[in-house]
């Protein structure tokens, strides 16, 4: 018998859920998914994501803005990460506010998926046929 943590259901303010962190190309088509409980923070399913990745230019809300994590592995395969700082930090990064702005693009993929009431209500007991759904109505967003 499967723990509920492997089957990336967690408890948050709204009740059970699942969070998926997907990344995108530039056009906003999806490249990667990671399935991580509600409640887990942005940060588990970004060292996923991040080893898979053959991009040079990421962005990323402020949840992605940790040193260690998220920006020392991009600056290492000479990329540019487009993330802005957190409010709390003590010396806050520049990134390029014009870049920043097609970040819209991933938001916008997640509005499309949740049209389908499977991705939206998470029917599915398993993880890996969530996971599977998500990939099939990705194909379908892709393709329209």
């Amino acid at each position: 018998m499967l723990e509920k943590t492997d089957q990336a259901v967690g408890r948050s303010k709204g009740g059970l859920t699942t969070k998926s962190h997907t990344r995108t190309d530039a056009l906003g088509n999806p490249t990667g998914f990671y399935l991580t409980g509600g409640a887990t923070y942005d940060l588990c399913g970004s060292d996923a994501l991040l080893a898979l990745s053959i991009s040079h230019t990421w962005l990323a809300d402020r949840a992605y803005d940790a040193d260690a994590r998220v920006i020392a592995p991009i600056k290492a395969v000479q990329g540019h990460a487009v993330i802005p700082s957190k409010r709390n930090r003590l010396q806050p990064r520049e990134f390029d506010r014009q870049l920043y702005q097609a970040r819209h693009l991933i938001e916008n993929f997640f509005a499309k998926i949740k049209q389908y009431r499977a991705i939206a209500t998470r029917y599915d007991k398993l993880a890996s046929h969530f996971l599977s759904a998500i990939h099939l109505v990705s194909c379908v967003v892709w393709l329209n």
